[in-house]
């Protein structure tokens, strides 16, 4: 991660490293129950996409299995269903193999892109599975963009975990389920702020099911941790609405029902904030975006 970033930063980019998809938490050693979430990784891989066309070298640490860049556009299609062969093998000639264009829309663009993103080396994934090798991950990675200073970005998408059994107290055999109880997760976002990269620009997520208590978390998380961006949303309307919080602003990103229905998505608006992208002040009012901006005195 180290040579990846330090090569792309040398070459003129800025360096985001996404965090996306749940983190898994073993309840045993000898695993049988784990405690999850139902992220998919939708926003960390849709977010990747339009950080890569805005000239970003991407890390993407991303749970195994979660949605990944440019794929996840198809992830609700039945693959083999959109696939036809053309061609007799056992005749001995050659066999082609069609694609269903009409079921997989947009798939040559989509490929096309992946491609060139692929060739650039612009994009470097790093997996993880459980939440003790996300949070060592994300060290890991801290530490190696910290040699770029002011070009690094963290944009925290990722859903991770309140509680998890420490490895020291972790049983080998199935666990009880009368004697399950778990630990706060310990907060990695103070030392990747304070320590591993203290010159990254740092964005975070805030997930809540109340709006009325969004905007206090958003400034609660800003003034704990001192980090410069809080994009705040809330689980039934997080694919049409969300709030980046600063420590200076409030701005909320609305896509209309058209936009949705058009295939709008809200992290393209994320991406194109100006203050998300590192340029705090202003924004970038793109594309027929709702957007509202308070500044806070």
């Amino acid at each position: 991660m180290a040579a990846f970033a330090q090569c792309h930063a040398e070459a003129g980019h800025k360096v985001v490293l996404i965090t996306s998809g749940g983190t898994k938490v073993p309840l045993e050693s000898r695993t049988v129950r784990f405690l999850d979430n139902f992220s998919s990784g939708r926003r960390g891989a849709s977010s990747a996409e339009y950080f890569l066309d805005s000239g970003y070298a991407v890390v993407f640490l991303h749970r195994h299995r979660s949605l990944y860049p440019y794929t996840h556009h198809f992830s609700t299609v039945a693959m083999m269903d959109a696939l036809q062969f053309r061609g007799d093998e056992a005749s001995g000639h050659s066999v082609d193999v069609l694609v269903d264009q009409e079921q997989l829309p947009n798939i040559a663009k989509v490929l096309k892109r992946y491609q060139e993103v692929k060739e650039s080396g612009l994009l470097l994934p790093v997996e993880f599975n459980t939440l003790s090798e996300y949070l060592h991950l994300l060290k890991a990675a801290a530490q190696a963009l910290s040699g770029i200073g002011p070009k690094a970005m963290f944009y925290l998408a990722a859903a991770v975990s309140d509680f998890y059994i420490p490895a020291s107290e972790m049983p080998e055999h199935k666990i009880q389920s009368s004697n399950v109880t778990e630990p706060m997760v310990p907060k990695v976002l103070s030392p990747l702020v304070k320590d591993w990269a203290p010159q990254a620009f740092v964005i975070s997520f805030k997930l809540e099911t109340d709006p009325s208590i969004l905007l206090h978390k958003a400034r609660q998380a800003l003034d704990t941790y001192r980090h410069q961006v809080v994009v705040a949303n809330v689980l039934d309307s997080r694919r049409g609405y969300v709030m980046v919080v600063t420590p200076e602003t409030e701005t909320e990103l609305v896509l209309t029902e058209e936009q949705t229905k058009n295939g709008v998505e809200i992290e393209e608006r994320i991406t194109t904030v100006e203050l998300v992208t590192g340029k705090t002040g202003r924004f970038d009012q793109k594309a027929d975006l709702q957007l509202t901006t308070t500044i806070k005195y």
